[in-house]
């Protein structure tokens, strides 16, 4: 008797997982993510933003495999492309980005890193934890000869990467061979950013986000081992670009939402952990009871967060209010502020100064987290194939130039505290940061 399970979707309607998606599902390591919300602290700004990172990762499998289904792909590789697709977040701690940048100083590896090793059985998050019937993932994958390896490169985004204002659009081959599996699971077409637009627009109930996923599905093409479009999708194509850039602005990179995780990030630097890998056997729910179960800063802060009483702006600065007030100085300054020493540094000064708790004085330089939390961000380097040649999207959208120079949020640094203590630091942040 056949063993599989239906599941209904919000997004994509009923799934069906058999054999190895389904053995998948069923490990702890998925089901984590259950407890993780997909965009970390959005619901304070989007109520209905409630959704989770496991939701995504089903959603994203699906994509994958429909991606393959249409291209007519071999089931081996359909099922590489689902198990990708699921696996592909496991590295996230809780709260999805919010804590990536600490977490990267902590640990020197990103969540796609942590992930790929927990596919391949180099890292066992929940080693020691008594879980009945527990099966491994490189086990599972094993099982049904998908190689460990080869789903890390697709999740990492390994391709050989080439110049398209330079190539020869009638050259028989270049680059990999199955750098199509790849670039649907880590590209600037995959099924990542699919799902994710499509999940956040519905959840958030932000329109910017709605794409023409049939149309981009039923217009993708292999050639020279890459993923494609054809001419035809290139309208698609572009309303997902722009949709990734508006989206970004709008939903992930809300100030309050941004103000919420520079507080959350704060209070977890509070927690004295000997191995900081261990965060990443919790969900949001642990790791809120972990820090309410700290006292002092930390749980005032978990407090603050669970009640909405959020820090507020002392000081908001555009790129251009930037240039026009200190010229190209402020460009050094603001790089070294990416380092979270010289930040944290700062923003000792900056407490001093204003005769308050360092901890209440918290600095964001948000152009850092956009390149550790989504390297794709301004990529628009997808490949149009029209007849027998193969062009540069740009040939085709001027659209995609101008996406690749967007600034994805409005400001360059912003200086937050508390109500009771906002003029204090108002008066003397720019003064201590600028001079």
């Amino acid at each position: 008797m056949e063993d599989f399970k239906i599941i209904h979707d919000a997004i994509h309607g009923s799934i069906k997982f058999e054999e190895v998606t389904l053995r998948l599902l069923e490990t702890p390591e998925m089901q984590r993510l259950s407890g993780i919300k997909q965009l970390g602290l959005g619901y304070l700004v989007f109520p209905g933003a409630n959704h989770t990172r496991l939701e995504h990762s089903i959603g994203v499998g699906y994509v994958a495999g429909r991606m393959g289904e249409v291209l007519r792909l071999p089931k081996e590789e359909i099922n590489l492309l689902k198990a990708a697709g699921m696996l592909h977040d496991l590295g996230h701690s809780p709260f999805s980005h919010t804590l990536e940048y600490l977490l990267y100083e902590k640990t020197k590896l990103d969540h796609m890193e942590i992930t790929t090793k927990i596919i391949e059985g180099k890292i066992d998050l929940l080693e020691g934890l008594d879980i009945e019937d527990r099966e491994r993932i490189h086990e599972i994958l094993g099982d049904y000869g998908l190689d460990t390896k080869q789903i890390g490169k697709m999740i990492l985004g390994e391709t050989e990467e080439i110049n398209l204002d330079s190539f020869n659009g009638n050259a028989s081959f270049f680059g990999g061979e199955k750098n199509y599996l790849v670039n649907m699971i880590s590209g600037s077409l995959d099924a990542d950013q699919i799902d994710y637009l499509l999940r956040d627009a519905h959840y958030t109930g932000v329109a910017h986000g709605a794409i023409d996923f049939p149309r981009i599905l039923h217009t993708l093409k292999i050639k020279n081992g890459e993923l494609m479009i054809d001419k035809k999708g290139v309208p698609a194509l572009e309303g997902m670009l722009v949709a990734r850039a508006l989206m970004y602005s709008a939903v992930y990179f809300h100030k309050t939402n941004r103000i919420g995780e520079l507080m959350l990030s704060r209070a977890v630097e509070e927690i004295e952990m000997d191995n900081w890998l261990e965060i990443y056997r919790y969900n949001d729910s642990e790791l809120i009871s972990l820090l309410l179960s700290q006292g002092g800063y930390p749980r005032e802060i978990a407090l603050r967060i669970k009640y909405r009483k959020l820090f507020k702006k002392a000081m908001v600065r555009t790129f251009e209010e930037l240039e026009n007030m200190y010229g190209d100085e402020y460009k050094e300054i603001l790089l070294k502020l990416c380092d979270l020493k010289v930040r944290r540094k700062m923003e000792r000064e900056i407490a001093e100064a204003a005769g308050i708790d360092e901890r209440y004085v918290l600095i964001d330089i948000p152009s850092r987290n956009v390149i550790l939390s989504e390297p794709r961000l301004t990529k628009t380097n997808v490949k149009v194939v029209e007849g027998e040649h193969v062009y540069p999207l740009s040939k085709f959208s001027p659209l995609a130039r101008a996406l690749q120079t967007r600034k994805v949020q409005d400001w360059a640094i912003m200086v937050v505290a508390p109500k009771e203590n906002l003029e204090k630091v108002k008066k003397v942040a720019e003064r201590i940061i600028f001079y």
